[in-house]
């Protein structure tokens, strides 16, 4: 046959081969209808491309469950946002359909039985339709032509993920909660124990273990923010707001740019997490998290688990205990928790060779939830009674005797510093301790070893100190100009085994310590550093180079195992917050030398960004940041553990650091972040150097006023700038000064990072080589004013962009919301 001059059977052909294949391909349309079911690889998309949605198999899981849910089109890393039949799978998707049935969408399974429906009572009688719109809204409705009636709407049935636009709500006539539910685990979309919902009576959201025990609470709505939330205030991407009336009580959100791509979950670490799309980077960036650490998160790691804020995993067994389930632990469902290794003997006295249960001392612990007080009067007495008691599993002595019963939840191990903590004594069989018989023999021996060495060691030691003592100043000398690396227990030494605390913050803790030549330092233990040892030394060593009478020097460094140590010079007036926060007057920073810090600070940053061979953007510039020495000259410190950034880039890409009321938008918006991210840091902590407290604090009248919108309002209108200043200063302060730096705070903190100026300029224009005219009101800060008196701020050298500039704080002004106005306004 002559296929060219009759093509007719080759299409049929064609034809017939797709429709055999229908099963594996897309509805295209956004619609099912009851004559258009969806299975197999079928899936449905939203009109604008934003969401699909389909049968998936969740995360690496082997086994064949499939679920009916949700996920981003747009976003390359599959992400469910949600699931229909999260209790009930599907084991063979190409013979299971979702299809609009008896007037409801209804999931039949492969032996064609009904497991999940809308369990609508009463619909409508025209025909249904069910559409996934692009908010990700999944909405059953009657489809009749001149009808836009929801039946039901997957934003009112929300599983672990919340939307913009969706809700979680509070029915006011059923007086039913709204659940936002984890997920198990990665693999298992199924219920887990960790639940978001709103408390109708307090109008504040809490999350429940279990759905019975809460450990976090949002804190009532104010009308503008969650009170226990304060960083809500400080919001740039979200607009926030809250709706009561007879029906229902709700919070919702929306984002003001809906080119970002955001989520609120209920994860299953039991925290709520606003993460944001990182195209660049393929990877979701998490923006805000609560509680703020895992081990706040009530009974995470389960019966007889242990939570370690300061180790990988965060969960453990407690000694004699082992993993419960390891296929759970692996995916992160740490619920089930430990079992023991070896039964207890329980109070039986007639045991061979005495061998009865004994107790594991186990000191700085956050002790178990739910003890029980007994009443006697001594230690020995309260373990008599845990040991004779064959449920009791761990008792404590303090100022009472608390006895544990069956399982012990919510443990925690807490650091040396950490003066909050009891000590737990375990019951555990004998076989998991050493047995006395035994002990006694270690003790002979080493009691033996000793008086025979003795004599020898106070030798040895003597010669070691006397070694020790001349080595580390003849190093120290011999390196001069370079860092020194220290051994762990020279910096023990020499801080009396880190006794003197003198700060601490998201790297670490910091400790003073003496050198033997009399020297003061100060050595920062770092947490959490998972840098291999020559990617550790490759860095520490760039930033030994770094030298500038603004920066913190670094000395040196220790590098053992996972022992990862700073050392700096001592500042002896310590750190800016402590001064610049300061209640009493006689410690009060007067005007000349906040002025005088704010410029050594910004100095230090543009050597860090313009200087260095290798731009070093700060990431946590804030007052706890920058130390003072003896003249009070600023110091910049920490900026050794930001991100180093290449000449030839002009972008980092990180995951969110730094401190809530310091962040640059751009941080919360996923972006990558530049220079400019130090920038709008440091035009924060401006306006601190002005009023003299935090920027969301209250004032001295006693009212909450978010002080840069306060500050920003008065210069466009031309008030009294002395009256932003900190009252203990009585006015003393120069008015050029104090405008000039709360301008300059204006233009830093510009939504968009290419309209604030690089730090160089700062500098130049806090020396009054350059001035400052007016600059564009950032919209995060525009309160009720008209168009007409926004004014432009510009210095005098970019009097080219001034129009453009024009342009877009109109643009800006006309998209600006009054509810964020609102909240930002005294």
């Amino acid at each position: 046959m002559d296929y060219k001059k009759n093509p007719w059977p080759m299409m049929l052909s064609f034809l017939f081969i797709c429709l055999s294949l229908n099963n594996h391909l897309s509805l295209g349309a956004d619609t099912i209808s009851a004559n258009q079911p969806l299975s197999g690889d079928q899936t449905i998309s939203s009109n604008g491309g934003n969401f699909e949605l389909g049968f998936f198999k969740p995360g690496n899981s082997s086994r064949s469950n499939y679920y009916i849910g949700m996920w981003y089109k747009k976003v390359s890393l599959k992400t469910i946002v949600w699931v229909a039949n999260r209790e009930t799978p599907v084991s063979d998707r190409s013979s299971s359909v979702l299809r609009i049935s008896d007037g409801n969408l209804v999931l039949f399974n492969e032996s064609q039985i009904p497991i999940w429906s809308t369990n609508l009572s009463s619909t409508s009688s025209g025909p249904l339709e069910a559409v996934l719109l692009d908010d990700g809204n999944f909405v059953l409705r009657d489809g009749s032509a001149n009808s836009s009636k929801l039946l039901w709407q997957s934003f009112d049935n929300p599983t672990h993920t919340w939307l913009p636009g969706g809700k979680i709500a509070y029915n006011n006539k059923t007086k039913q909660n709204m659940h936002l539910i984890s997920w198990k685990n990665s693999e298992n979309p199924a219920p887990g124990l960790f639940a978001l919902e709103l408390q109708q009576n307090t109008s504040s959201y809490i999350i429940r273990w279990n759905k019975s025990v809460p450990y976090w609470n949002s804190g009532p709505w104010d009308g503008k923010i969650f009170s226990w939330v304060p960083e809500m205030r400080a919001n740039y991407i979200y607009n926030f707001s809250y709706v009561s009336n007879e029906n229902e009580s709700y919070f919702t959100y929306s984002l003001y740019d809906p080119s970002i791509i955001s989520r609120f979950v209920m994860d299953i670490s039991g925290q709520i997490q606003q993460l944001s799309w990182l195209e660049s980077t393929k990877q979701w960036n998490l923006f805000w998290s609560q509680p703020r650490t895992q081990c706040e998160v009530y009974a995470f790691c389960g019966p007889f688990g242990i939570c370690n804020q300061q180790s990988l995993p965060f969960c453990s067994c407690l000694k004699g205990f082992q993993v419960s389930s390891s296929n759970s632990w692996n995916l992160s469902d740490f619920s089930a928790g430990c079992a023991r290794k070896t039964s207890l003997r329980c109070g039986n006295d007639s045991l061979a060779n005495g061998n009865r249960d004994k107790f594991l001392e186990m000191p700085n612990m956050k002790l178990p939830d739910h003890p029980q007080t007994v009443a006697v009067e001594s230690s020995s007495e309260c373990e008599s009674t845990c040991l004779n008691n064959c449920s009791c599993t761990a008792y404590a002595y303090g100022d009472r005797c608390s006895i544990w019963i069956g399982d012990l939840l919510n443990l925690q191990q807490l650091t040396s510093t950490d003066t909050n903590g009891g000590t737990l004594y375990l019951k555990l069989a004998a076989s998991e301790l050493p047995s006395s018989r035994n002990s006694k023999a270690i003790i002979i021996g080493v009691v033996l070893g000793s008086v025979v060495g003795i004599a020898i060691l106070v030798g040895l030691i003597a010669f070691v100190i006397f070694r020790r003592r001349r080595g580390a100043i003849g190093t120290a000398k011999a390196v001069e100009g370079s860092l020194v690396a220290f051994g762990y227990r020279d910096l023990q030494n020499v801080t009396k085994n880190f006794s003197e605390k003198l700060g601490g913050g998201g790297f670490g803790s910091v400790f003073k310590g003496i050198l033997p030549d009399s020297t003061v330092i100060a050595v920062k233990k770092l947490e959490s550093i998972s840098q291999g040892e020559k990617q550790f030394r490759t860095e520490v060593s760039t930033i030994g180079t770094i030298q500038h009478v603004n920066l913190v020097r670094l000395r040196g460094f220790c590098s053992e195992g996972t022992k990862k140590l700073l050392v700096y010079d001592y500042m002896p007036n310590g750190s800016l917050d402590s001064h610049l926060f300061h209640e009493k007057n006689s410690g009060v920073l007067d005007w000349k030398t906040r002025y005088q810090i704010a410029l050594g600070t910004a100095r230090g940053l543009v050597y860090l960004h313009e200087k260095c061979r290798d731009c070093i953007i700060h990431c946590d510039i804030k007052p706890e940041n920058i130390l003072l020495d003896a003249e009070l000259c600023p110091k910049v410190a920490d900026f050794g553990l930001a991100k180093l950034v290449g000449r030839e880039f002009s972008r980092v890409l990180t995951t969110m650091r730094g401190t809530r009321g310091y962040l640059a938008p751009e941080w919360i918006s996923g972006v990558a972040i530049t220079a400019k991210a130090d920038v709008y840091s440091y035009g924060m902590m401006l306006f601190e150097f002005v009023s003299g407290r935090r920027n969301s604090e209250p004032s001295a009248d006693g009212k909450i006023r978010f002080f840069p919108t306060w500050a920003a309002s008065l210069i466009t209108q031309g008030g009294d700038v002395l009256s932003l200043l900190d009252p203990r200063l009585e006015g003393n302060a120069d008015v050029e000064e104090v405008t000039r730096i709360c301008r300059l705070a204006c233009w830093c903190i510009q939504d968009d990072e290419t309209h604030r100026p690089p730090m160089g300029q700062v500098v130049q224009i806090l020396e009054g080589v350059l001035g400052v005219n007016l600059a564009p009101v950032p919209r995060s800060l525009q309160v009720f004013v008209d168009d007409q008196e926004h004014i432009i701020f510009f210095t005098e050298s970019s009097s080219s962009q001034s129009s453009q500039a024009r342009s877009n704080n109109s643009n800006a002004s006309s998209q600006s919301n009054n509810s964020v106005s609102s909240s930002l306004k005294s």
